[in-house]
């Protein structure tokens, strides 16, 4: 069992290396992103650094939806969902292993470049700290939010519209919860543990529901 995972695994890393991957694609569009804001603000270096959070986290999210209509749509075009349904490997450690690889290639190279994008929102070091470890923990929750509805839209051409209607409104509490826990880092009658525990219960919940949603959505679909 662990050789088709490990290979399926290298296969993903392989996409996403290539020119026009998602996670290559992922960065460049969240430091547009951030680049963008403070031009359209201006040069208040103190409401850029309130809002930064907010601005980092939004941008990420954002970020993260790019390539995720590809997770299971490439796989159906050419065929290779159906071999992976009929393997004996289960599908959610399927699911699973597609998701992290997403994660790993587009969530995590965000995170750990927020710190240096947060310089151009005038965030402080403790800010810049926190956003780094509330996307470390968040991102993953995003990624398998976004996998259930990439296994829903599978089967439709052109489906990143529908793949981010239906999941955006999805991503809220964890938007809410990760800039509540970056502000309280630097201040606030909020201590910092309280947002960070949320977020990561949130990110715990998202990967179980997303593996076996994200199964069951790719079952149904070849009923």
């Amino acid at each position: 069992m662990r050789s088709p995972l490990a290979a399926l695994a290298a296969r993903e890393f392989r996409l996403a290396a290539r020119i026009g991957g998602g996670g290559g694609m992922g960065l460049v569009f969240f430091l547009i992103l951030v680049t963008i804001v403070p031009f359209a603000i201006g040069p208040d270096l103190n409401l850029l650094s309130r809002i930064g959070p907010a601005i980092l986290w939004i941008a990420a999210a954002l970020a993260t939806l790019l390539g995720l209509d590809r997770l299971f749509q490439a796989d159906a075009e050419d065929g290779s969902l159906d071999l992976i349904r009929m393997s004996e490997t289960p599908l959610e450690l399927v699911v699973l292993v597609k998701g992290l690889a997403h994660w790993a290639t587009t969530g995590l190279p965000l995170a750990l470049a927020a710190p240096f994008f947060g310089l151009l929102l005038a965030l402080s070091p403790e800010a810049m700290g926190a956003i780094c470890a509330t996307l470390l923990v968040g991102t993953p929750a995003l990624t398998f939010i976004g996998a259930i509805g990439a296994a829903l839209t599978a089967s439709l051409r052109r489906g990143g519209l529908v793949l981010s209607i239906l999941v955006l409104p999805l991503m809220i509490p964890v938007l809410i919860f990760g800039v509540s826990a970056a502000n309280a880092a630097v201040g606030g009658t909020v201590p910092f543990a309280t947002p960070f525990a949320v977020l990561c219960g949130l990110s715990l919940f998202a990967l179980v529901t997303g593996v076996f949603g994200s199964a069951a959505a790719i079952r149904s679909g070849s009923a």
